[in-house]
């Protein structure tokens, strides 16, 4: 049996895989005629990257678990790290924190729905922080301090046991009690707001490229 998204990429009229340095816009483009065919709501595209946060991150901590000392490589701590910042913070957190928990702060939220939403915002906070502080610790080892390893793997399987749980009350609990806030054309806007976000971010991705090499 097929999988949703192997259907998907069958029964969709596309065109034939692009170059390489469109590949990216090439898959948002499928995505938005797939979602647009499903009527598709912001928070199914909020889940889609949850589901792919919840595999990298289970991936990353079995990985991470299975290291020693001996056996550590940086690079993977790097990659493991580059999405994070990237994909789950920047472009995932980013769709939420600058424009929809943006756009629900101009709604009247109940209380409880308002509590989440600073709660979330907080729980972002603090993967950064882990992030922040597993890079640092990534850099010590490549100086020669060995012994910071037992302390990247922790931050790694701290952040694998985090997101499962921030994912779960976000799908099941925040996303669909403050839908209702919304009227179909503004969920459409919403929807909308989010390609255009994910279709800046890989001209965001180069300008700090460039700007990196002229430092």
């Amino acid at each position: 049996m097929q999988r949703p998204r192997e259907r998907m990429m069958n029964t969709l009229k596309v065109p034939s895989l692009p170059q390489q340095n469109t590949v990216l816009m090439y898959t948002s483009m499928v995505i938005r005629q797939y979602n647009k065919e499903k009527n598709m709501k912001p928070r199914g595209l909020l889940m889609i990257e949850h589901r792919l946060i919840e595999k990298v991150l289970s991936v990353a901590k079995q990985k991470a678990t299975s290291m020693t000392e001996n056996d550590y490589n940086p690079v993977f701590t790097e990659t493991i790290v580059d999405f994070i910042k990237t994909y789950a913070d920047r472009t995932h957190h980013g769709k939420e924190e600058d424009i929809l928990f943006t756009e629900l702060a101009k709604k009247n939220l109940d209380a409880d729905n308002l509590l989440i939403m600073n709660e979330l915002t907080k729980e972002h906070k603090q993967t950064r922080a882990k992030v922040k502080e597993v890079i640092e610790l990534n850099e010590k080892y490549k100086g020669g301090d060995r012994k910071v390893v037992p302390m990247i793997v922790d931050g790694i399987v701290w952040l694998a046991g985090f997101y499962p749980v921030h994912i779960k009350k976000e799908d099941a609990v925040f996303f669909p009690n403050t839908e209702k806030y919304f009227d179909k054309s503004e969920l459409d806007n919403l929807l909308n707001k989010f390609y255009e976000f994910d279709r800046n971010m890989i001209h965001e991705k180069y300008q700090n490229v460039y700007k990196a090499i002229c430092s």
